[in-house]
């Protein structure tokens, strides 16, 4: 849900950024009824196992409110596609099933930025940050750190 907030405040104020960093970022409507999504987010089944005791995480089924709201929030996003602007890279597990990855390359073909880049990961689920392989996480880690070098200047 963090790429659907930072697009609908970009959407909302487009020149308050100079930036997006977008990870399966939630810009198309679909919704899982699944209880326990950590199978479908984490492919690493040892930091699996260790999600059970983030406790931050919310654990049980998205009531109906919320369920509406981001829907609705994708759906606007949808429509407005064409209007996000800024420099982004996107980055995306390729076996992600809550997001499909079809998402991030709407995203990326549909914005008018132009400089915009989309990283798929193999094998990646949704959370390439966290869930995945060490390798992996460093991969995707060590590309965002690229693009930010390489879209700031050191004061």
């Amino acid at each position: 849900m963090g790429g659907a907030i930072a697009l609908k405040m970009h959407l909302k104020e487009p020149q308050a950024w100079d930036g997006l960093i977008l990870v399966a970022p939630m810009c198309k409507a679909k919704l899982f009824p699944k209880k326990d999504m950590r199978p479908l987010f984490y492919r690493d089944p040892s930091k699996r196992k260790l999600s059970y005791f983030d406790v931050i995480s919310y654990d049980d089924q998205a009531r109906l409110k919320t369920a509406v709201e981001l829907l609705n929030a994708a759906s606007d996003i949808e429509m407005q596609i064409n209007k996000v602007s800024l420099p982004m890279l996107i980055l995306h597990g390729d076996a992600d099933i809550v997001i499909d990855p079809t998402v991030s390359k709407f995203l990326y073909e549909q914005a008018t930025s132009q400089d915009k880049t989309l990283k798929l990961y193999p094998g990646g689920y949704h959370c390439i940050l966290e869930g995945d392989t060490d390798e992996n996480i460093f991969t995707a880690i060590n590309d965002i750190v690229a693009w930010l070098d390489a879209h700031t200047t050191p004061k």
